[in-house]
């Protein structure tokens, strides 16, 4: 039997409210030990499969997976290597990452500021994370943690990390039964939180660090933004001046080929 150690939900430069290299992530996670971390960004998937690609190197495991927006609030797709459809309902959203041979997680459910889904939008999912270490109080996972034990739902804890020292700070157990540690696979991984072995592990964040997290994502945020919009601005400019500039030029062509006709019929 072998026993290991992931954090399946932590946030890498990918996100726009990441900080971290995925490289720097990797080897962090395996000097605390963990034997798997799987980078799961907002709506964006290039990090992680390429971290998922690189995790070897680093004696973990590569499992890819994405946080996307659905319709109803974020979810988790571990195991799937390209990205799910966005705004999708959510359990059009978990039918999908199941066909794509994945799991479908519940990340910080409830939890509205964060946009966690509601108790009635969730539809039959894989497992529900019911320790997530960036909640400002237990409450939340309390509550996640009465819901999956009411449900029969398997239970993950993870991170959340958005900075390099919360890597780690909430793990999940994951038992492999008559499996060698070097010779397990992200399949293998996937099946055992189908089948419900998995055991929560960790501890919440401060928090004074906590608020500070969410201060600076909001920030981030809104300076992400405001940088696209900046560019798109700068963009619909540049494609102003273009089509000024061939309006201008169209007419001065215009206006020439009527003096010359002119000029011709004076002739």
């Amino acid at each position: 039997m072998t026993t290991l150690q992931i954090d399946f939900h932590v946030h890498s430069e990918g996100s726009y409210d990441g900080h971290e290299p995925v490289e720097l992530i990797l080897e962090h996670a395996a000097d605390i030990g963990l034997d798997a971390v799987v980078i799961t960004d907002h709506d964006v998937i290039h990090e992680s499969t390429r971290a998922a690609d690189l995790a070897a190197d680093y004696g973990l495991i590569g499992i890819p997976g994405v946080e996307v927006s659905t319709a109803h609030g974020h979810l988790l797709a571990i195991g799937v290597e390209e990205m799910p459809p966005r705004r999708a309902p959510y359990e059009e959203t978990v039918a999908w990452i199941r066909d794509h041979g994945g799991v479908a997680i519940v990340p910080h459910p409830f939890q509205r500021t964060r946009h966690g889904v509601r108790k009635k939008n969730i539809p039959d999912v894989d497992a529900i994370e019911t320790f997530n270490a960036w909640l400002f109080t237990g409450y939340k996972n309390q509550r996640a943690r009465r819901y999956a034990e009411a449900y029969g739902y398997p239970t993950v804890a993870a991170s959340d990390a958005h900075t390099l020292p919360y890597v780690g700070r909430a793990y999940t157990e994951i038992t492999i039964p008559e499996a060698d540690r070097t010779a397990v696979t992200s399949a293998d991984v996937l099946t055992a939180i189908r089948e419900g072995s998995t055991a929560v592990q960790g501890r919440r964040a401060p928090v004074p660090m906590a608020a500070r997290h969410y201060a600076i994502g909001a920030a981030r945020k809104s300076g992400y933004y405001a940088k696209e919009g900046t560019l798109q601005t700068a963009a619909y400019a540049r494609f102003g001046t273009l089509k000024s500039g061939s309006l201008i030029k169209t007419g001065v062509e215009k206006g020439l080929r009527g003096v010359g006709k002119l000029l011709a019929a004076v002739r």
